[in-house]
Parts: structure tokens; C-alpha cells; sequence
């Protein structure tokens, strides 16, 4: 029981951090597609294919289907969106222009039509494509903008700005609205329009909080529009408020920095190609909350399109890739991010926890140990590669990591709790509690009342049969902190259980189950508290 607490809780405290480093490519593995003899069969084989994110063998197997039928239009839209959502949009083109005129895919196929145009430059084909015959909210707001952006590129800034405004639809339309008329303004040297737009949209922190990230973009356009007009402490004034809504913020972080340092800014959108990329990536990040996934990354796959080297547009894709469970894929986007990008220590990171994630422990620990090498006051790598060692058992390791970790940390702040929690847990494991519990009542000098850290340190007190007053009173804290966290929950029971309060434990128990009733192991320990209670039938 013990271990396969401490591993949720290992894992589970990896935060997200920055780190770089220069690194070799690792080859994605891939399964060569077999030729199949039938229809039915190649069309099967296609559907299991994508429905495991095995895109290109989806892609494969679609084109076998369509030589048995060619004319099938259900096979043309499968096969076009399968490559628009693994990015080979060239190839998507052919079947776009088959289905440009079928209502239930000209969303996406006259969508990709119009990319192609914006490509091309060719600014009024590209309105002529994103008028739709079908259209939801979403549509409306994507198409108006868009051709908003190809109005500014056939050069009528004004009517650009004066369509967009125009667009019907619900509230939450405004912030993006607003934003691109900013940026419309801003790239077709309208400076007095677009600093009052951009200020505008900096006031109107209620859209903030149903779009963050598109708020945030605004805060980073307008600093920048600032320090090319002049007024850095204006800019700077921008930047603390955009600091207040999300604190550590990377891109602002790096602006602010850049500024400090007197470096030339360019516009967060230079021209109609960045703008029409950029409203599909403000509402695939907006969109992107769980649930529409493979949505999200078509959106996104366009915003490429239109701007190949969007590192927002790569990072959030690596992560909606995370999300539908392909590391590879995810991997080989954090791969795309530019060395220059903010988010390029962030996106090695992620690199590095990806490979641990599909059991390539070994390049993730080369990969992270070059990061650390690399960014040794970078607190967060020393997490990422000590989750690793701890995930393969290897506490020595992480306890020496961690060891390392502290001899740089000069002056502790409760930022580094985790540090202190997690060379805590690495010597639990390895039996030694004289150095294992310092660590904890040091994690809680910084952060008192952390729920991970009060649930680890009083369960173990627990389990040892020690300060067993003090150890109920902080897991039921950590409770009280996090109620709808099963595993807390069932540390609770647990604790009931050692200590012999049987009906406790399975009032507790019960509750964590039906938290997380898909999880085993805290099953296993209804099953023992049953079997404690005489409910020896459900224990079974």
C-alpha cells in the first residue's frame, strides 16, 4: 500500500518548469500500414487506426478504401481531416476542393481552401472561401475574422475593422473581437486606434477569466505596440497588470525581460497570415478544456498552416496531443519549437516527462540530466528527472539529485517546498526517516498546510506507529483542504485502519472509492475494511 502511494505521490508533484538544452532526435516509432484486399477491410483497419491516434496508418488505409470507391464523399472527408490533424496540409488540399460544396464539411474544407489562399496572398479568393452556406457561432466568429485579416491584406484596414465589429453573436464574441481590431490597427499603422482598442481590451478582465490565454496575448501585443511607440514604462505598466492576472506567465516573463534589456520588439502579429493564424489559435486554446480534443487540434493544425513556426500554436498542440495519449506526437512538436522561443525551456521539459511516459527512461534521464547541466538553479528540472528516477524505484539517485538540488538553493522560499517534499519522500522510501522527516517539516516551514505534504508526513507518522495524534489531525487537514481528492481521502482510511477504527475507515474509504472508483488499489483497501466490519461479501 505504501509503495503505490508514494509513486501516485511522486508523480503526481512533477510541475511543469523551463529547461533547455541541445539534444539528439529520437526516431518516432511507426507501424508500416499492410495492403488489404477489401473495401470493408481497409476502411475497418482505418477507423481503428485513428481511433488510436495512429494517423498516418489512418491516412494510409483511408487512401486504400477510396481506391475501391473514389467517389465516396464520407471516405474524402475522413481521409482530408486525418491530414489536416497530423499537419500535412498540402496533401489535404485535393479533397478540400472535392468537398468544397457539401454543407456538413465545408467548415472544415473551404477553412483549408482559404489558408491556401492566404498562402497565396490571394486576399479576396480567401473571403470568397470563408463564406459558409452552414455556420455556428463558431464559424461566424472564425470566418468574420479571417476575412476580416484578408481585408487588411487586400489593403482596407478600415473595413477589416469595421466588419469585425459588425459580426452578430453572444457575449463572450467581444474579447476576440476586439483583439483582432487592435491588431488590424496595429499592423496597418493606425496607432491611435489600436492603443485605444488594445487599452480597452486590457480593462475588460471578465472576458479575461472565460479567455485567459486570449487576454494575455493582448497584454503582450499591446507592451509591444508601447515599446515601438516609445513608452516602455507604459509597457512595463501593461506587463505588471498582465503579472497580476497570471502570475509567471513565460512569454511575459521574457518580454519583460527583453525590454529591460533594450531589445527590439516586434509586433506579437506583423501581418494578415499571423492574424488570420492567430484567431484560430486564441479559440483552440479557449475551446481546449477537455473533451474536444481532436477539434481543438484541427484548429490548431490550421494555425500552423498559416504560421509554421507559432510556438503557442506548437506547445498548445504538443499538449492537446498529451491529452489524446501520443507522446510520440507530442515529442516531435516540442521538438518544432524555436531555440529563440520563451517556451522553448518549457517544451524540453515537457520533451523529457513525455519520454519517461512511454518507459524511455533511459534518453529521459540523459535528456533531463543535460537540462539540469544546463539550468542548474532551474528548480523545477531537478523535479522532472528525479520523478523519473523515482517512477523506475531508483531512490538513491533522486535522493542524491534532490541532495544536489538543496546545495544550490541558497535562501529557500516557499516556491521550493516541493524540492524539500519530494527528498523527503526518495529517503521514506529508502528507509531512512531520520533524514526523510527534516525534509517534511521543511516543505511545511515554507508552505505551510500543503495537502501533499500534510497527507505523506502524517500517514507515515501513521504507519510507524509515532505521533499519532499529530498524524490524524494532518491528514484530516489535508482533507478538509482537498475533499475531493480520492487518494487523500483514502490516506484517511487508512489511518483509520492502522489504527484499528474500522467503521471510520470504511466511511472513509467508501467516499475515496467513490472519488475514483476506476482506481485499484483503493478498491483493495475498501475490500480489507469490509472484511474488518464482517461485510465479508463486498469484501469479496
Amino acid at each position: 500500500m505504501r509503495q503505490g502511494r508514494a509513486r501516485w505521490l511522486t508523480r503526481l508533484a512533477i510541475v511543469t518548469g523551463m529547461a533547455i538544452s541541445a539534444l539528439p532526435a529520437y526516431a518516432k516509432q511507426t507501424t508500416e500500414p499492410v495492403k488489404i484486399t477489401s473495401f470493408s477491410g481497409a476502411y475497418l483497419a482505418a477507423r481503428i487506426a485513428e481511433g488510436d491516434n495512429d494517423l498516418d496508418s489512418a491516412i494510409a488505409y483511408y487512401k486504400q478504401a477510396l481506391a475501391f470507391d473514389p467517389s465516396d464523399t464520407g471516405l474524402q472527408q475522413s481521409l482530408m481531416l486525418s491530414l489536416i490533424a497530423q499537419g500535412r496540409f498540402d496533401e489535404s488540399l485535393v479533397y478540400a476542393d472535392k468537398l468544397k460544396e457539401v454543407p456538413d464539411v465545408e467548415r472544415f474544407s473551404r477553412l483549408a481552401l482559404a489558408v491556401d489562399s492566404f498562402h497565396k496572398k490571394d486576399f479576396t479568393k480567401a473571403q470568397y472561401w470563408l463564406k459558409l452556406s452552414l455556420e455556428s457561432d463558431l464559424d461566424r466568429l472564425i470566418s468574420g475574422v479571417m476575412s476580416g485579416w484578408a481585408q487588411q491584406g487586400a489593403g482596407e484596414p478600415a473595413d477589416a475593422m469595421a466588419s469585425i465589429d459588425k459580426l452578430q453573436g453572444p457575449d463572450w464574441f467581444g474579447l476576440f473581437k476586439s483583439f483582432h481590431r487592435a491588431l488590424i490597427a496595429d499592423a496597418s499603422g493606425m496607432p491611435e486606434k489600436a492603443e485605444a482598442i488594445y487599452a480597452a481590451t486590457m480593462q475588460d478582465t471578465a472576458a479575461g477569466g472565460a479567455a485567459p490565454e486570449t487576454w494575455m496575448r493582448n497584454a503582450q501585443a499591446y507592451a509591444s505596440f508601447l515599446v515601438r511607440k516609445g513608452d516602455k514604462t507604459k509597457a512595463l505598466s501593461v506587463l505588471d497588470q498582465a503579472e497580476a492576472f497570471s502570475p509567471g506567465k513565460l512569454e511575459i516573463v521574457a518580454l519583460r525581460d527583453r525590454i529591460a534589456k533594450g531589445d527590439k520588439i516586434a509586433p506579437l502579429v506583423a501581418g494578415p497570415s499571423d492574424g488570420a493564424s492567430e484567431i484560430l489559435l486564441d479559440l483552440a486554446t479557449a475551446l481546449n478544456r477537455g473533451g474536444g480534443e481532436p477539434f481543438v487540434r484541427l484548429y490548431l493544425q490550421y494555425a500552423l498552416a498559416l504560421k509554421p513556426d507559432s510556438d503557442a500554436a506548437l506547445v498548445q498542440l504538443a499538449a492537446v496531443s498529451e491529452q489524446l495519449k501520443d507522446g510520440e506526437g507530442a515529442i516531435a512538436l516540442y521538438r518544432r519549437i524555436p531555440a529563440a522561443s520563451p517556451l522553448k525551456e518549457l517544451s524540453d521539459l515537457q520533451l523529457g516527462l513525455n519520454l519517461a511516459d512511454l518507459d524511455r527512461h533511459e534518453e529521459a534521464i540523459t535528456h533531463l540530466k543535460a537540462l539540469v547541466d544546463a539550468h542548474p538553479n532551474d528548480m523545477r528540472a531537478y523535479l522532472a528527472l528525479g520523478g523519473v528516477y523515482s517512477s523506475k524505484d531508483d531512490f538513491r539517485s533522486a535522493a542524491t539529485l534532490y541532495d544536489k538540488a538543496v546545495e544550490v538553493l541558497k535562501a529557500p522560499t516557499a516556491a521550493n517546498w516541493n524540492i524539500f517534499y519530494q527528498r523527503g519522500i526518495a529517503y521514506e522510501r529508502l528507509k531512512e526517516w531520520p533524514k526523510a522527516e527534516p525534509n517534511f517539516r521543511k516543505a511545511l516551514e515554507l508552505f505551510p498546510d500543503q495537502p501533499q505534504v500534510l497527507n505523506y508526513l502524517g500517514y507515515s507518522w501513521v504507519d510507524m506507529n509515532m505521533n499519532l495524534k499529530e498524524g490524524l489531525a494532518m491528514i484530516q487537514k489535508a482533507v478538509d483542504l482537498r475533499p475531493s481528492d480520492g487518494y487523500i481521502v483514502d490516506s484517511l482510511g487508512w489511518a483509520y485502519f492502522r489504527l484499528g477504527r474500522f467503521d471510520d475507515a470504511v466511511r472513509e474509504m467508501e467516499r475515496a472509492v467513490s472519488l475514483k472508483p476506476e482506481d485499484p488499489v483503493l478498491n483493495d483497501h475498501l475490500g480489507d475494511a469490509y472484511w474488518r466490519v464482517g461485510r465479508k461479501l463486498e469484501a469479496t
